[in-house]
């Protein structure tokens, strides 16, 4: 059976750079994968054709010679032997080669991340999360308050290297500081996280015995945080570099407040606006009047009710909200009012609604209009 075309195997035009057939090549190789593709017999046999190509064409020398003479080059008459020429150790050593190129791509997701990454000296902190209650005045104001916060620092004993009296660690010499080693088992080359110094690359020959190598301590920490007025549940705020420290010396995590906002037995907010609902007697209703209503920055503020106001009926205040956490300006503030009926009426109190009932005819429009449809939807249903 004739070898297809190297180029047309790795899915690219011919000519195509190093970068663009690299990116091939890995994308063949995770697609065409044994273990990625057990039900498919097919599968080795084109993983095999394609390391087969992309060994061929990685190489610039080689590829020229594949350029001007195609396969007949690696025949062993046309200047040199091909990519699988040579003894079984040859075999195996180009193709562990090239696999090496994609062995992150290939493991990366069952490995912990990148495989072959190199050392990892220092290790940057975990970054925290504090969640902060403030009440509806504390958001609408701002505040700077003072939190307690449990977390790593960087070992003062050793400086944050780990090693007793603050020496620098030394290189790992299973890996040689790499942080990772590499094992042949058949037919693949597969790399390991370092057993030794579990991959940072270096070892403590003598831990510090305040942190016991690790270059970090715990303790709580007392920090003042300045909340900004207009915040609101949800708002989360960033105080870089008040994290936990960083493993041996590394950069220190973040810190991050999360704040809740306590309900108010006055106000409801929605976003920058206030809503509150203010119950009134039936006659300030019917007759009109001023009330007064309290405001979030401890105020008062007088509002005209119009005569003959209904329950739900709204009044804006503006610029009484809350202010606009990014942004210049305040929200409105929402008066609500909620009408309500006398109870507990005295026999006196009774006469007198019975009274204004009979000559109240035309004084309740809503009630008129409803019958009014009820009486229509009933003569339509009988007719």
């Amino acid at each position: 059976m004739a070898k297809r075309d190297y180029y047309e195997v790795l899915g690219v035009p011919k000519g195509a750079s190093a970068d663009e057939l690299k990116k091939a090549y890995r994308r063949k190789a995770k697609e065409l994968h044994p273990d990625r593709n057990k039900d498919d017999p097919e599968a080795e046999t084109q993983f095999k054709e394609v390391n087969e190509a992309y060994e061929a064409l990685k190489d610039p020398q080689k590829k020229a010679a594949y350029d001007r003479f195609g396969h007949a080059a690696f025949d062993g008459g046309m200047g040199g032997a091909g990519p699988g020429a040579g003894p079984r150790g040859a075999q195996q050593g180009d193709f562990a080669s090239a696999f090496s190129d994609v062995f992150d791509d290939l493991f990366g997701d069952f490995m912990g991340g990148r495989a072959g990454g190199g050392r990892q000296r220092a290790t940057r902190g975990s970054d925290l999360r504090y969640n902060m209650r403030v009440t509806l005045e504390e958001a609408y104001s701002g505040l700077q308050k003072t939190i307690n916060v449990p977390t790593s620092v960087a070992c003062s004993t050793c400086n944050g290297t780990g090693a007793e009296g603050g020496a620098e660690p030394s290189q790992c010499p299973t890996c040689s500081g790499m942080g990772k080693v590499r094992a042949q088992q058949g037919f693949f080359t597969v790399e390991r996280t370092c057993p030794t110094c579990s991959g940072m690359g270096q070892i403590i020959k003598n831990p510090c015995r305040a942190c016991g190598g690790a270059g970090r301590v715990d303790k709580d920490r007392s920090l003042s945080v300045n909340i900004p007025p207009g915040v609101e549940t949800g708002t989360r705020i960033r105080l870089a570099g008040e994290g936990e420290a960083g493993l041996r010396g590394g950069p220190t995590g973040d810190l991050y407040i999360f704040i809740d906002v306590e309900e108010h037995p006055l106000f409801q907010r929605d976003g920058a606006n206030l809503f509150c609902l203010v119950p009134v007697s039936m006659t300030a209703a019917a007759l009109g009047g001023d009330i007064e209503v309290p405001t979030i920055d401890g105020g008062r503020s007088r509002v005209k009710i119009p005569g003959g106001s209904q329950s739900g009926r709204q009044m804006r205040l503006r610029g009484k909200g809350m202010p606009a956490l990014r942004g210049a300006g305040h929200g409105d503030m929402f008066i609500e009012l909620a009408v309500e009926t006398p109870v507990n009426l005295t026999a006196k109190q009774k006469e007198l609604l019975r009274e204004f009932e009979k000559l109240g005819e035309d004084n309740n429009p809503e009630s008129s209009s409803f019958f009014s449809k009820v009486k229509h939807f009933w003569d339509s249903m009988k007719s």
